[in-house]
């Protein structure tokens, strides 16, 4: 296809795909004249990842970029693929290990991982944005109150595995590898919003069961 059926069928604007080439987010075409060049599904598919990134995830060029690069360099196996691409994404920073509420986090969420057995994650806890971010989140109820820990946060724990599961089993659906880890990568920034949503919804629906709607 040329690039204005490209535009057409993804819906984004000429002038902003040939931004995104001149950034490196969209690999050129394949040249068929000196003006004009010719694009693929891939090209259509990576336009929707790019936006994903950018628009829903409000991720600057630079780090969509870096993101990226992570998923075409097929060097890696999956799962470093998929992991690194991720952890490309903004993250929260660094909590203050000095803080009673940040150890007392460490703890619980350490002590969660041995319950449920999640040896990936204990051996990349001290690396990993998702562990960092999940100890921000745990010390931060703690200082309002809010006392969580691994036996609470087990249960939950449990439904998000089998929402991964769910993930997993929806990128296989795809036939390349660059297309399970691009779904991949998108599916982390626009299925949250999904999981959010249904969480809320399921909330009221519960309460209402329970307590009534008058």
């Amino acid at each position: 296809m040329r690039l204005a059926e490209l535009s057409e069928r993804s819906g984004v604007p000429l002038a902003t795909i040939k931004y995104y080439l001149r950034e490196g987010l969209l690999a050129p075409g394949r040249r068929i004249s000196a003006t004009t060049a010719e694009y693929d599904e891939g090209h259509l598919r990576r336009l929707r990842l790019v936006r994903a990134l950018i628009q829903v995830g409000r991720v600057p060029v630079a780090t969509a970029r870096e993101v990226l690069g992570h998923v075409d360099d097929d060097s890696l196996g999956r799962t470093i693929r998929l992991g690194a691409a991720l952890w490309a994404l903004p993250q929260v920073p660094e909590p203050d290990e000095e803080d009673e509420n940040v150890r007392a986090a460490q703890h619980e969420v350490d002590q969660l991982l041995r319950t449920l057995d999640w040896t990936t994650a204990q051996n990349l806890s001290s690396i990993s944005p998702a562990h960092r971010s999940l100890v921000v989140a745990v010390a931060t109820l703690r200082r309002l109150g809010y006392a969580w820990d691994a036996e609470l946060m087990a249960p939950y724990a449990q439904l998000m595995h089998q929402a991964a599961v769910r993930d997993l089993d929806f990128v296989e659906t795809h036939p390349s590898e660059a297309e399970k880890v691009e779904t991949a990568v998108a599916a982390a920034i626009l299925f949250e919003p999904v999981l959010r949503a249904l969480h809320r919804l399921a909330q009221e629906e519960e309460s209402a069961r329970r307590y009534g709607i008058e």
